[in-house]
């Protein structure tokens, strides 16, 4: 098995400056699961439940850009910034419950070898989405990665061969195997390899906290360190680990928060 991950050298590297210029932020949808965009009058040093926040600059104002934890109640939240407490609402949102059946028991109830494993890929993972890089301008208008059908949605209460399991963290879009998967927009690669759960994978760094993973691929093409465009390939579409069909599994999350990614889409998805 080959898996790689972000190491200290690599934290110098990923700090470089992303050429491009930031686009339109993205959609303003204060939900557990989505994004809050809160006027704040710093542009450093915004936190949530003491996680670093991104802050874009947008004509004239700083937008702290917050990624909200799908397990976040609904209600009055703060975010912590060097002037003081700044309000903002998270409102109710329910998610559908969608039922899978995985014929590999093994992948819905692992052994006692395997879970030493996805301990060690765990913390790996935990490890790039809490990376917070400081390029200079961080893009958030996003390309689909895929062109594809969209087979399960952001959120939903999934129920593994009748089994409860955590909410759906990202979109899994449907495709041929083999087709190409494509960066969303510029970034760095923090970790890539072959997991338990999620077969091989890539995870990019795009700066300030926003990361998106890659799951299931047949193929990567991209490793460690690699600074991409937009459009670039990365990989392509398979059906490794915990899959009932090849599908690209997409994961974005936004200051350690797994966050819905059609927030960041230019264009409007296609609905099975």
């Amino acid at each position: 098995m080959r898996r790689h991950s972000i190491t200290a050298k690599m934290l110098t590297i990923l700090s470089i400056i992303f050429p491009t210029a930031a686009l339109a932020l993205p959609q303003h949808d204060p939900v557990p699961g989505g994004i809050a965009l809160v006027t704040v009058r710093s542009n450093n040093q915004v936190r949530f439940n003491q996680d670093p926040v991104m802050v874009l600059e947008q004509e004239g104002q700083y937008i702290a850009v917050l990624g909200i934890p799908l397990s976040v109640a609904p209600g009055e939240k703060y975010l912590d910034t060097p002037d003081g407490r700044v309000a903002f609402t998270v409102h109710h949102r329910d998610y559908k419950v969608q039922r899978l059946r995985i014929d590999d028991d093994r992948q819905v109830n692992p052994l006692p070898r395997d879970l030493e494993r996805i301990a060690r890929e765990r913390e790996e993972m935990t490890q790039a989405f809490t990376h917070f890089s400081h390029p200079n301008t961080v893009e958030t208008d996003f390309q689909l990665p895929v062109q594809g059908v969209v087979s399960s949605t952001f959120g939903l209460q999934r129920l593994l061969n009748d089994q409860p399991r955590a909410p759906h963290s990202g979109i899994d879009i449907a495709a041929p195997e083999g087709d190409i998967i494509i960066a969303p927009s510029p970034g760095m690669v923090l970790a890539s390899g072959d997991y338990f759960f999620n077969g091989n994978t890539i995870l990019l760094d795009h700066g300030q906290g926003l990361i998106t993973m890659y799951c299931h691929l047949s193929s990567l093409e991209v490793g460690i360190g690699d600074r991409v465009v937009a459009s670039q390939t990365i990989g392509k579409v398979g059906k490794t680990g915990r899959v009932t069909g090849p599908h690209l599994h997409w994961a974005v999350s936004l200051n350690n928060a797994r966050v819905n990614p059609e927030l960041f889409l230019r264009e409007s998805l296609q609905p099975n």
